[in-house]
């Protein structure tokens, strides 16, 4: 072989590699990558690249817009995004809070103009959940433990998601002292786990019937902004930060919250989000479950 046929030779390999390259970056950011990833060496901002944090981006926005359109805030939704992607769970947690805070304020404005709020049957509910939810925010659980918290968190939103109920012909508010109890109880869960509790407070009042469909889902919108305020306020007096992640995704959040709370209840057939839902919170609450 000649001079110049090894220096093409050796273009031609330099060139192939490149290339390869170049593939497997374009495959990292697929849906395959993201549900092959081992969530025990979690992504951070600083390695995270441009194109999973537009993804990141667009899925927090179709997340927002489609919890809003059946009234909810998505802080399941986002942790089951950002698990996906990869995020370390501590980062997860005080994201998804944030999140919750901008969809859920806009989710009781909504609700309250509309009429559906009952401040009678919110004050029990909310009156220790706040204060638990702030201890279950500053609590710092480790790693692992978080994992499996938030795995089975996700597990119950899927099942709730799944067998969504209609709306009940009677109700009848439950005693002071069992929705006391009862919104202590979900408010330290809501704290420790970043959801804001929403999605355990709207099928309880449902199942229980304490409360027609939109009526609970107007005292949970509210329900999940003072306790994810809580949870964010007790993580926050733990740690002295908030990870930047949050602030970054907050315009997608409120784009998606505003359209979605305007245009979802009229546009789309509520089942077919929830079962689609319920799909993504499966996939994420078994890979969080079973990943070591």
């Amino acid at each position: 072989m000649t001079r110049s046929e090894a220096q093409v030779y050796i273009t031609f390999l330099s060139f192939r590699a490149k290339s390869r390259n170049l593939s497997l970056s374009l495959a990292d950011a697929s849906l395959p990558f993201l549900l092959s990833r081992d969530v025990s060496t979690p992504l951070d901002m600083t390695s995270m690249d441009t194109t999973h944090l537009i993804l990141l981006f667009l899925a927090v926005g179709l997340i927002a817009f489609l919890y809003s359109s059946v009234g909810h805030a998505g802080a399941s939704g986002y942790i089951a995004t950002m698990t996906l992607f990869g995020l370390a769970p501590t980062t997860i947690r005080p994201t998804a809070l944030v999140l919750n805070i901008l969809v859920a304020s806009i989710g009781t404005f909504q609700f309250w103009r509309a009429g559906h709020f009952s401040w009678k049957l919110f004050w029990p509910f909310a009156l220790l959940s706040i204060p638990a939810a702030y201890v279950g925010g500053y609590l710092q659980p480790s790693a692992s433990a978080l994992r499996i918290l938030i795995g089975v968190v996700l597990l119950f939103s899927s099942a709730r998601l799944v067998f969504h109920r209609s709306d009940p012909l009677q109700t009848s508010a439950p005693s002071r002292p069992v929705a006391i109890s009862t919104g202590a109880g979900l408010g330290f869960l809501s704290g420790l786990t970043g959801t804001g509790g929403g999605i355990f407070l709207t099928p309880l009042l449902l199942f229980c019937q304490w409360a027609h469909i939109r009526q609970a889902a107007a005292v949970s919108a509210l329900f999940i902004w003072v306790n994810s305020i809580a949870g964010l306020v007790g993580y926050f007096t733990k740690v002295h930060s908030i990870p930047s992640l949050g602030l970054i995704l907050a315009a997608a959040a409120i784009v998606g919250g505003i359209i979605g709370s305007h245009l979802g209840s009229k546009c789309f057939a509520v089942r077919v989000i929830s079962l689609f839902l319920a799909t993504v919170l499966l996939i994420a609450g078994l890979k969080l479950l079973f990943t070591r």
